[in-house]
């Protein structure tokens, strides 16, 4: 009875198989058709690493034989696709994942080796981005049309205090002379009351002070010979950036253009300054990884600049960038109704009539403003009208009379912004194409910040980041097998050409041993 009872009890749970049982399998056998593993391992196989600038490992006749380059590459395609980055639990996932096991065929790299590869090759990765782009489009998962641009920072791998400008490092050098002068005053003290303890405790004070003195001096030096605004100690390439409101972190900044049809990644480089002088070498970056004449570019207004849009303009780029609005601050100066908006310029006699049906002539003279990196040229318009007219004040408050500047980039700007007025439909899509990918990438997978230094470096991680979720994404829109077969008829001059007669050889040889040890044994 009781026996009865307790094989009842067992029924009730499924059972699985004894540990010590042997099982007769292959790692084939284990990985679907549609595992996304299948495609990384097609990706890499059919690339030409070598003519993307990949450091290939050579063959030595001495010493340990080295990993294949493209061994590496699997490994952080793979990682970087399920969220690990850290080289030392990607080489514990070799040990114990069954789809990296397949994709490597059971090799496992040490961590150190695997970190070098990441370090080794940012050129080689920005070239494989751009590479996966050119196959994209062919696979028509690309309009080329519409692209959408903006950026979002990422954490530098350097904190706050080991960032530096001028007037940070007075701070501290003004820190440091107050409290030498204080501990200065306590010495003189101590002295005369003969208290030889304190003494010795002032003095490796005033000793460390002088020592933080001369690094903050030092310091100081470095930052006037570097010509910049700021330094950064432990990532020199890393800048104080504005990420949101006031808010300032010590980062990069990546920009990325998105296509609208299946909102894929086109472009993709990474800078260490803010967004109003970038919008002209991530549009032609665009322009050139997709082999268009032109495109339309949405952008938002911290874009918004003459000379990126001038640029633009120049190489066919159809820009619509949203324009800041302008607010009064001013309560004795220009009133609404006479803003620079509502002043009608005329190209062929070169002039400008105000509200009030006046014109305002220039003398053709440039005038230089330095801005804007490096600074613009531009022409004043002035009238004579003012000094009598009677709504002056809700113009100006110049004793002069009004002057309206025209930058040498005014034409452009204004087709720009007439675009944006007429096309208001169209912009607001901007959000809806590029947004959700730095949510996807930042909040999702968690790359909001980087470990690396450098920005050579850092384009090198962040093209590997952008890489794979195109990569993700593609395989979400055709699926693996489909996405597989469209790699095996592209047409590329970075594909391998002998790669499936090789590895073919390379299993025949391995099977036909196997079968010589069978027939041995028997």
């Amino acid at each position: 009875m009781w026996e009865i009872k307790f094989v009842s009890l067992v029924m009730q749970h499924i059972i699985g198989v004894a540990r010590n049982q042997m099982v007769f399998t292959s790692l084939e056998q284990n990985i679907p058709d549609d595992n996304p593993v299948r495609f990384l391992d097609a990706f890499v196989e059919n690339i030409d690493l070598g003519a993307l600038g990949f450091e290939l490992q050579t063959l030595k006749t001495e010493g340990r034989p080295s990993y294949s380059t493209k061994i590496f590459l699997k490994i952080y395609l793979y990682g970087y696709l399920n969220g690990l980055r850290s080289s030392r639990k990607l080489e514990k996932e070799c040990t114990r994942n069954m789809e990296l096991q397949w994709l490597l065929y059971g090799l496992i790299p040490n961590y150190h080796s695997i970190s070098d590869f990441r370090k080794d090759n940012p050129s080689g990765l920005k070239k494989l981005f751009k590479v996966f782009v050119s196959f994209l489009k062919d696979a028509d998962l690309i309009g080329g049309e519409i692209i959408a641009i903006d950026g979002t920072k990422s954490r530098a791998h350097n904190s706050k205090k080991a960032n530096f400008n001028q007037k940070k490092i007075e701070k501290h050098l003004a820190y440091i002379e107050e409290k030498s002068q204080e501990y200065l005053d306590q010495l003189a003290e101590n002295d005369v009351q003969e208290n030889s303890e304190k003494i010795n405790n002032i003095q490796q004070k005033i000793e460390r002070l002088k020592t933080n003195r001369i690094r903050y001096e030092l310091l100081e030096e470095k930052l006037k010979v570097s010509g910049e605004p700021q330094i950064s100690m432990t990532d020199e390439d890393s800048r104080a950036l504005l990420v949101q409101g006031q808010v300032v972190e010590v980062s990069y900044n990546i920009q990325a253009a998105v296509d609208d049809k299946h909102k894929l990644v086109v472009a993709t480089h990474t800078i260490n300054r803010n967004d109003r002088n970038a919008l002209a070498a991530i549009a032609m970056e665009a322009k050139e990884n997709l082999g268009v004449e032109t495109f339309t570019a949405l952008v938002d207004k911290g874009y918004h600049n003459g000379r990126e849009i001038t640029q633009c303009k120049a190489e066919n780029i159809r820009t619509i960038v949203a324009y800041p609005t302008l607010v009064q601050t001013n309560e004795n100066g220009t009133t609404k109704g006479y803003l620079v908006a509502n002043f009608i310029y005329d190209k062929e006699s070169d002039t400008y009539q105000c509200p009030q049906n006046q014109t305002l002539k220039t003398t053709g003279s440039w005038h230089k403003k330095s801005r804007d990196g490096g600074g613009y040229l531009f022409k004043k318009y002035r009238s004579s009208a003012c000094k009598e007219c009677a709504v002056k004040t809700l113009c100006t408050s110049r004793s002069g009379g009004r002057e309206i500047d025209r930058s040498e980039f005014a034409e452009a700007v204004e087709e720009n912004n007439q675009r944006y007025r007429e096309n208001g439909q169209l912009y607001r899509k901007r959000q809806e194409i590029n947004e959700h990918i730095f949510g996807t990438i930042k909040r999702q997978w968690g790359y909001n910040h980087t470990n690396l230094t450098g920005l050579d470096k850092v384009n090198g991680e962040h093209s590997l980041i952008m890489l794979v979720y195109n990569i993700k994404r593609a395989m979400n829109i055709l699926g693996v097998p489909e996405l597989i077969a469209k790699l095996k008829s592209w047409k590329s001059p970075y594909k391998r050409k002998v790669l499936f007669l090789l590895k073919l050889a390379y299993f025949k040889a391995i099977m036909s041993k196997q079968n010589y040890w069978q027939k041995l044994a028997a």
